[in-house]
């Protein structure tokens, strides 16, 4: 039992940083264009993260990335050691990554940590293979959808707005950025909520066949505190802010007007909404930054920063692996001080 806790309560606190580390997605491009202070903007964000706890639960009807991360282990390998290695070497990367700056995957940190329990503990055969190829794919398939869509979203409003007032259409589109930073909190919130609900999930389905108090025998039997905690947790973590990787996503990738924030933070929502409809965890950071070089590349190819995006892309490759190793390091000694 007293494991079980400790699990759920490490879950909170890595839902709790993934809301500050993911904090500058949604509202870096916002801040960048001074439409809000930083204050303001997180302020903002953290409203409509916890907004899509009501939306899941009552508009959605069901937590589908949540089911989807619990699966990323087949069931008969799960226990709650690997579990818990899985959430520590998670909480490390994300402090890590925070530290340095870098807008890495809170999300495939969770998901690679996980596994890379997983396969220490049983080998390579304890992980649904099909489950992680996809999520995978979403590392690539991400960003370019939230390239595309800004890329010709950016196309459609110049044409749409060629002969407004440059000045009055400015105005406009900074009250529009209010609108399509609050749609992509909550697309954050939907999407990154979920997965901790996924990882403790997972550990009330390992503990059901040992007769510990909490267990369940599926996502879908899971209490609503869980999922009420894992969202308000993110929102929390969100108020925190996240200043260094806000500087990276508002200013070193590209110049973003309001304009192109509006259409980013768009662009990356409908992305979000879209993964969510194919019940797929992918990266909130994959996904604007994705957006934002759509944004940039409208512009010209030159606009976009690829130096600063090589070395993002690079953090993303490595993310799950790196998190994989950190993992069964982990579970290596959790094992050692278990015997």
């Amino acid at each position: 039992m007293e494991l079980l806790v400790t699990i759920i309560i490490l879950s909170l606190i890595f839902d709790y940083i993934n809301g500050f580390h993911d904090a500058a997605n949604s509202i870096a491009t916002i801040v960048s264009t001074k439409v809000l202070t930083p204050l303001q903007a997180v302020l903002w964000a953290a409203c409509f993260n916890f907004v899509a706890f009501f939306i899941a639960k009552y508009v959605i009807g069901d937590f589908g990335i949540a089911d989807t991360v619990s699966k990323t282990v087949i069931k008969d390998f799960i226990t709650l050691e690997v579990i818990l290695s899985g959430v520590i070497a998670a909480i490390i990367w994300n402090l890590f990554t925070w530290w340095q700056g870098i807008p890495s995957s809170s999300s495939h940190t969770l998901i690679g940590g996980f596994a890379g329990a997983a396969i220490a503990a049983s080998g390579f055969g304890a992980i649904h293979s099909t489950v992680i190829i996809k999520i995978i794919a979403f590392i690539f398939l991400a960003p370019i959808i939230g390239m595309i869509l800004a890329f010709f979203f950016t196309l459609g409003v110049l044409y749409l707005c060629r002969r407004a007032n440059p000045h009055r259409a400015e105005h406009w589109f900074k009250r529009m950025q209010l609108v399509s930073s609050a749609l992509f909190s909550v697309g954050h919130g939907l999407n990154d909520s979920q997965k901790v609900m996924g990882i403790i999930a997972a550990a009330m389905i390992a503990a059901h066949p040992l007769g510990i108090g909490m267990g369940v025998e599926s996502v879908r039997d899971i209490p609503d505190w869980v999922a009420f905690s894992c969202f308000t947790v993110i929102s929390l973590g969100t108020i925190s802010g996240g200043w260094k990787i806000v500087k990276t996503m508002g200013t070193k990738i590209t110049k973003v007007t309001p304009l192109e924030g509006m259409v980013a933070e768009t662009a990356g929502a409908f992305t979000l909404y879209l993964t969510e409809f194919l019940k797929i965890p992918v990266s909130t950071t994959h996904t604007i930054t994705g957006a934002i070089i759509g944004v940039g590349a409208t512009k010209r190819l030159s606009a976009v920063r690829w130096g600063v995006t090589k070395n993002l892309m690079v953090a993303w490759v490595l993310t799950i692996p790196v998190s994989a190793v950190l993992a069964a390091v982990v579970f290596y000694i959790v094992s050692l001080i278990g015997s």
